[in-house]
This record gives structure tokens, C-alpha cells and sequence, in this order.
């Protein structure tokens, strides 16, 4: 005997309410406002912390024994040493190397660093000796495209040639293919041609050979 009870079966729509629903992928996290403010993967400061160049890191780490002090009119050095003792090698080949920098402070800290280096007594007998190493380095801001680069280097040239003389003049010939290029361009020509004739006047006249066989263009002072 029954109790009258029915059991009615579940409908489709019951059984859609009990069942699990199927597993859905999770939106993506929308980033937080103080994610802009500390980003994980960007260093604003990467571009000041890491130097661009050789000489820019050197500077960085104190190897350069001198500093820019800003004036009212101009810009001076001021050296944590006395120059006198400060050992020419590597300084001036470093000095020479920032010749080649584009960006304040080192462009000129390297050219006030080369002339005031070379300035001190017994220069000549501290420099002679790096010729083969200051050369190419000189060489290379010559060829450099930047105009002011290679005025620096021309500047940097003459200094040399004033401190050592007839000694520059084995190394001569290596520089002079750059001069005679830039040479043929008018905003160049007054300025390479007096120091020309400064190379002419320290290296002696084995210094006009030299330029006159490299650069015929070129009217010597003593023609």
C-alpha cells in the first residue's frame, strides 16, 4: 500500500541550479593606481645611473681628480690635488679620450682638464712618452663628425705640439689626413690653417715638410 507520496522528478531547471557550472577563465586584474606610481620594471633614474661612455664612468667613480665649479661668468676646474702631482698616465690619455663626449659636464672638464694638465712644469718630460698612445686617441676626435668635437681636438692638438715640440713630429703624419679634409670646408679653414702654422712653428722645420708633403694645399708661413 502506497502512502500517496509521488516523488516528482527533478525538472531541467532544478537540475541546472544544483549542477557545478562550468569552469570560467578569471578576468584579468585591472592594475592598481599605486602601480603608476611605483612601477616594478622602469628605473626613472636608469638613464642618469648608467654612463654613456668610458669616460662618463670614470668621472662618475671620482678617477677624474678635478670637478666643474660654475661661476657667475664662467665655468672653472677645481682640482682635489695639485696638478703638479697628479701622474700623466692614464690621466692625459683619459683626459684626450673625453675630447670625444658631447654631453656637460664632461665636455668641459676633459678639454679645461687636457689644457691645465699640460700647463704644469715638467709637462714635456711626463708627456713625451705618451705620444703613441695620445695620438690615436687625438686622431679619432678629429675624424669625429660632431664640429665641436673636433674643434676640441684641434685645440687639444696645438697644446701638445706647444709642450712637446719636435717630438710630435714622428706622429705627425697620422693626424693631418683629418685636418686636410676638413680643410677644403670654409668654417674650417681659418682655424686649421693657424694651427697649421703653430704645429709649423714648434715642430720646426721638419713639422713643414711633413705638412707640406701631406696637405699641398696648404701655404706654409716659412714659403
Amino acid at each position: 500500500m502506497s502512502s500517496g507520496i509521488q516523488i516528482k522528478p527533478k525538472t531541467a531547471v532544478q537540475k541546472s541550479k544544483t549542477s557545478p557550472l562550468p569552469h570560467s577563465p578569471q578576468p584579468a586584474t585591472k592594475p592598481k593606481p599605486s602601480d603608476k606610481l611605483n612601477p616594478k620594471t622602469i628605473d626613472p633614474f636608469g638613464a642618469y645611473s648608467r654612463p654613456a661612455s668610458a669616460f662618463a664612468a670614470i668621472y662618475a667613480k671620482g678617477g677624474i681628480p678635478c670637478r666643474l665649479v660654475h661661476g657667475s661668468v664662467k665655468h672653472r676646474l677645481q682640482w682635489e690635488c695639485l696638478p703638479e702631482t697628479v701622474p700623466f698616465d692614464p690621466l692625459l690619455v683619459t683626459l684626450a679620450e673625453g675630447l670625444r663626449e658631447t654631453k656637460h659636464p664632461y665636455t668641459f672638464v676633459s678639454k679645461e682638464g687636457f689644457k691645465e694638465l699640460l700647463m704644469i712644469d715638467g709637462a714635456t718630460e711626463k708627456a713625451v712618452p705618451l705620444l703613441p698612445r695620445l695620438v690615436p686617441v687625438l686622431k679619432a676626435a678629429l675624424a669625429h663628425s660632431d664640429d665641436e668635437v673636433f674643434g676640441r681636438g684641434l685645440d687639444a692638438l696645438v697644446q701638445l705640439s706647444a709642450v712637446v715640440g719636435p717630438s710630435l713630429n714622428d706622429h705627425l703624419k697620422h693626424l693631418l689626413t683629418n685636418l686636410s679634409r676638413r680643410l677644403m670646408n670654409k668654417k674650417f679653414r681659418e682655424k686649421i690653417t693657424a694651427a697649421l702654422q703653430k704645429l709649423e712653428q714648434y715642430g720646426g722645420k721638419a713639422a713643414t715638410a711633413i705638412i707640406k708633403s701631406k696637405i699641398p694645399t696648404y701655404c706654409s708661413v716659412s714659403s
